[in-house]
């Protein structure tokens, strides 16, 4: 099997230079002395979320490219390709799992002041998803290329701006108000935009791909919040409601990013595809009230 392979010539590209797999396995540095094992597990899981952060990064940073070209098929490709990698990062939450709280208590205030808190990577791919407070780089102020990538995602259009333009030359009814607004803040919801994305799910047929770009979007933003919801309740398995390392609430801080919505009219849509249902009683096979909280018990006699 191996007859086809010729020894590498002296400067040559090898496997181990192409990848720096001499550096990459040095980079695992441990505080705890004597080492603790489980150190090195939550070393080598949190630099892998930052390579996949900088994986999707690059996605998001390809697909604002594309969105600006009008290119909804590359733009899928890397929708596609963010989703498959965020279902990777929910996964690895196991692996870390298997660390118990004592295993971690024993290297854990070694890591003080650190915090993932400090993930500037994260912190700018929500902000290049729309989620940006610029009170974030307050956290980041002794680490000046973390700080310019924080506040070149800020006075950049976020992902959805670059959606919501490529929709807007595309026919879509945009509201002037959503294409012309300051960037640099978060954006706000606006009842118009969801009324007109209710219309394209009411019609998907007719609009599928821009259908497909707004599911996608919520595919997103869906597993956006999975990944929350794993990560609150790992941490909560493994230290309980203790304040984290960086001086942060822990559980009850992560918590509260569970109501976070990068594109908030893409979920409110719904209410308008519900009420235009609604309306027609018998559709798809139902009859009755879709907001009833106390649905009629079916009429014995008719029962097989």
């Amino acid at each position: 099997m191996t007859e086809g392979l010729t020894e590498p010539q002296k400067g040559q590209l090898t496997y181990n230079s192409y990848l720096k797999v001499g550096e990459l396995i040095n980079l695992q540095v441990l505080q705890s002395d004597p080492p603790q094992h489980d150190e090195m597990l939550f070393i080598i899981i949190h630099q892998a979320y930052e390579l996949w952060f900088k994986q999707m990064l690059h996605e998001v940073t390809a697909m604002k490219s594309f969105l600006l070209k009008d290119d909804l098929l590359a733009v899928f490709k890397c929708c596609r390709r963010v989703i498959r990698i965020q279902d990777l990062l929910v996964k690895q939450v196991d692996i870390l799992e298997t660390m118990t709280p004592n295993d971690f208590n024993r290297f854990r205030e070694l890591l003080n002041p650190a915090s993932g808190f400090q993930s500037a990577q994260f912190r700018v791919f929500e902000f290049q998803l729309g989620l940006k407070r610029k009170s974030y780089l307050r956290y980041h102020s002794n680490d000046p290329a973390a700080t310019k990538a924080l506040e070149t995602a800020i006075a950049e259009p976020t992902v959805y701006d670059r959606v919501l333009a490529c929709l807007d030359r595309l026919g879509l009814d945009i509201p002037q108000e959503v294409l012309d607004r300051d960037v640099t803040t978060p954006h706000k919801e606006s009842e118009h935009l969801a009324q007109v994305f209710g219309s394209i799910y009411r019609n998907s047929e007719a609009h599928y791909h821009v259908y497909l770009l707004l599911e996608l979007l919520m595919d997103i933003d869906q597993k956006l919040i999975a990944w929350r919801w794993r990560h609150v309740s790992m941490v909560e398995r493994i230290i309980g409601h203790t304040i984290g390392t960086g001086g942060s609430m822990g559980v009850d801080y992560l918590s509260s990013t569970l109501k976070k919505r990068c594109f908030p009219e893409i979920w409110s849509a719904r209410k308008y595809v519900i009420k235009d249902l609604s309306e027609k009683p018998g559709t798809m096979g139902y009859s009755g009230s879709l907001d009833s909280e106390h649905p009629q018990p079916s009429d014995p006699k008719s029962s097989p």
